[in-house]
């Protein structure tokens, strides 16, 4: 008897991840200090803490993984990690996304703002700038790796594809709670910085089930990684931009995001297919 799946599938599967969870948030407050979470310093304190978690996340599958896919398959597989099917992985998913984001797509390209992302010296500038390098890449890539790549082939120990999908989002949208205590240090009173990481909470937990979706379909890490940097750097949709807009921008704006939806639901199934990523490490269970 002891700590493992086959004496306590559910224990291990549920605990197992959750300390995962805790021991990500646990890594950026190592760093005793009291700078801004955007300071450079800060950054790159924090982007040890997330190559650390990079190294530790696998060992988590590898000693508390499910048993059936550890009995099958390199452990580089179970997390994501292999040649077949990559490139479709890296294509596809975010092509998806990107329908979804119709509406928020055609505003960027409406708004002046647009107009700065096509001057090289912008992008030679994010390049420098370790804000731009932690949204969009250092976050995307460990809190996946961690969260998706890493956890679900855990919470399969004792979960179904399904609750797993449903189950993984949750310990993503809690640890996001984080930020709740690095607004009230900045001022922000604990009702509103409380209202806003509930709010958060909401949509990383909608967000969680889509990448983890995406990882248990095409079977590959670089799908939910490539479709999260897209995510950080579109933001969530400026609805009031779009409420305040002159009445005939406004109906078109709203048909745009309205297109988009429809057209991501319709085209889900589609993009999904796990024969087209090679997936036979997640596939055969779905």
């Amino acid at each position: 008897m002891g700590f493992n799946q086959e004496d306590h599938p559910m224990l291990v599967s549920t605990g197992a991840p959750f300390l995962l969870g805790l021991s990500y948030v646990a890594s950026l407050y190592v760093w005793r200090s009291n700078l801004d979470r955007d300071h450079p310093d800060t950054i790159k304190r924090r982007f040890i803490s997330a190559a650390f978690m990079t190294i530790v996340s696998p060992v988590f599958v590898y000693m508390f993984g499910s048993p059936e896919l550890l009995a099958k398959y390199p452990l580089a597989e179970i997390i994501g990690l292999r040649w077949p099917g990559l490139v479709q992985a890296a294509i596809f998913p975010l092509v998806l996304t990107m329908v979804l984001f119709l509406g928020p797509s055609v505003m960027l390209l409406c708004d002046d703002r647009f107009r700065v992302y096509c001057v090289p010296m912008f992008w030679r500038q994010s390049l420098k700038d370790w804000i731009w390098w932690r949204n969009h890449v250092v976050a995307p890539f460990s809190e996946e790796f961690t969260f998706r790549a890493c956890m679900v082939p855990v919470l399969l120990g004792y979960y179904t594809h399904q609750q797993a999908i449903i189950i993984s989002p949750l310990f993503f949208g809690v640890a996001h709670f984080h930020h709740m205590v690095e607004r009230i240090r900045k001022g922000q009173d604990i009702c509103t910085s409380f209202l806003v990481s509930v709010f958060q909470f909401t949509y990383t937990t909608v967000f969680g089930m889509y990448s983890a979706l995406l990882f248990v379909k095409t079977g590959h890490f670089a799908a939910p990684f490539l479709v999260h940097a897209y995510c950080n750097f579109m933001g969530f949709p400026d609805f009031g931009e779009v409420i305040n807009s002159e009445p005939k921008k406004r109906l078109f704006l709203i048909l745009m995001f309205v297109i988009g939806a429809l057209a991501f639901y319709l085209l889900l199934d589609s993009f999904t297919v796990v024969e087209w990523y090679s997936n036979t490490v997640y596939g055969g269970q779905l």
